[in-house]
C-alpha cells in the first residue's frame, strides 16, 4: 500500500513493478501488490506495518484505524512527533488505544542494501514478546535477521535522535575536521542519546545494540544517509533551504533537531551536540562557531 502518493506515480509503480524514483534497479516481489486504496490494502490484514516519515505518522494511523480491523500494528517510523514530543508508540496508543499490540522496527538499514539482498540485521521491539517474535519470524530471511527487544522506548529514542547527529557528522566531514572529530562526535552522540533515553524510561544497554550505536554509526559514516549528505551540503555553503532542496527527500534530522531539543529541555537532559546542531539549522549559527562552542565546554567526566 502506498499512502500519500499521486495516482500517476502509483500507476507507474504498478506497471513497471518497481519504485522508479528511489529503487529503480530492484523489481517488486511477485507477492507484492501496489494500490492507492487503503481499505483494500489493510482491511483484512492481521498485521499492519506502516513506514512513513514521522510528520505523517499520526495522520496515517488515523486513516488506517478508520478502515482496518488488524488486531496488531507495527511501524518503521523514526522520530518524536514534532508538535507533542511523543515517541511513535505513544502516538499509536492515543490513536489505537493502549491495549492494541504494537511494535517498532528499527536499526541500521539502508533501503538499497536491503532491497539488494545484502546481509542486514535490525531490531523489532514490542512490549508484547509474542508479537515481537511473530514479526521476527515473519520478516527474517536468509539475508535479513530480525532480533527482538522489549525496550520499545530505547529502540525508538535511538531512531529519533541518530539523524540529528548524522547532520553533525556531515558538517564535520564537509568542513574537513578529520577522523578524530568524527569519532569524537559519534561517541559523545551515543552518550547524549543514552541520557535522553534513560530519562524517558529506556534501558541503557539498548543503546549498545543495533538500534543505538549500530544505527548511529551507519547514519553518521555512510553517504547513503540523506541526513549526512544534508550536513555535507551545508558545509559546502548551501543554505538550509538549498540543502533540503538538493537532497530531494525528507531529511528527518532537520525536524528531529527541533523536536529532540524540545524533549531534552522539558526533561532537563543535557544534549550539547543537539543544541549546537539546532543552532546551526534554526538560528543561523556558523558550523565552525558551533564546533568551537562545543570544544570550549567545561571539561568533566566521560561517564556523564
Amino acid at each position: 500500500m502506498l499512502w500519500g502518493r499521486d495516482a500517476a506515480e502509483i500507476g507507474r509503480m504498478s506497471a513497471e513493478r518497481r519504485n522508479l524514483r528511489y529503487l529503480p534497479e530492484t523489481p517488486f516481489p511477485e507477492g507484492l501488490d501496489v494500490t492507492p486504496d487503503l481499505p483494500s490494502a489493510v482491511g483484512a490484514a492481521d498485521v499492519v506495518l506502516i513506514a512513513v516519515p514521522s510528520h505523517a505518522f499520526r495522520a496515517t494511523l488515523e486513516a488506517t484505524r478508520a478502515v482496518a480491523h488488524a488486531p496488531r500494528v507495527a511501524w518503521a517510523t523514526k522520530g518524536f512527533e514534532l508538535d507533542t514530543g511523543l515517541l511513535p508508540h505513544k502516538v499509536a496508543a492515543e490513536v489505537f488505544g493502549a491495549e492494541r499490540p504494537s511494535a517498532v522496527l528499527s536499526g541500521p538499514t539502508f533501503a538499497r542494501e536491503v532491497a539488494a539482498g545484502l546481509p542486514t540485521a535490525l531490531t523489532i521491539a514490542s512490549e508484547r514478546d509474542d508479537f515481537a517474535r511473530d514479526l521476527s519470524r515473519a520478516l527474517s530471511t536468509e539475508s535479513l535477521r530480525a532480533y527482538t527487544s522489549s525496550d520499545i522506548i530505547g529502540v525508538e529514542v535511538g531512531g529519533a535522535t541518530k539523524n540529528v547527529f548524522a547532520i553533525g557528522a556531515g558538517l564535520c566531514d564537509g568542513l574537513g575536521f578529520g577522523a578524530n572529530t568524527r569519532i569524537a562526535l559519534v561517541t559523545r552522540a551515543l552518550a547524549e542519546m543514552t541520557r535522553l533515553g534513560v530519562a524517558l524510561g529506556a534501558r541503557r544497554e539498548t543503546f549498545m545494540g543495533l538500534a543505538g550505536i549500530g544505527d548511529l554509526v551507519l547514519t553518521c559514516t555512510d553517504d547513503q544517509s540523506r541526513n549526512r549528505r544534508f550536513g555535507l551540503a551545508l558545509a559546502r555553503g548551501l543554505s538550509v533551504e538549498e540543502a533540503l532542496e538538493e537532497i530531494g527527500q525528507v531529511v528527518e534530522g532537520y525536524y528531529a533537531a527541533l523536536s529532540t531539543r524540545r524533549v531534552a529541555e522539558r526533561l532537563g537532559v543535557e544534549m550539547p551536540i543537539v543544541e549546537q546542531i539546532h543552532a546551526v539549522l534554526y538560528q543561523g549559527v556558523d558550523p565552525r562557531q558551533a564546533a568551537a562552542v562545543l570544544m570550549r565546554r567545561p571539561v568533566g567526566s566521560e561517564s556523564r
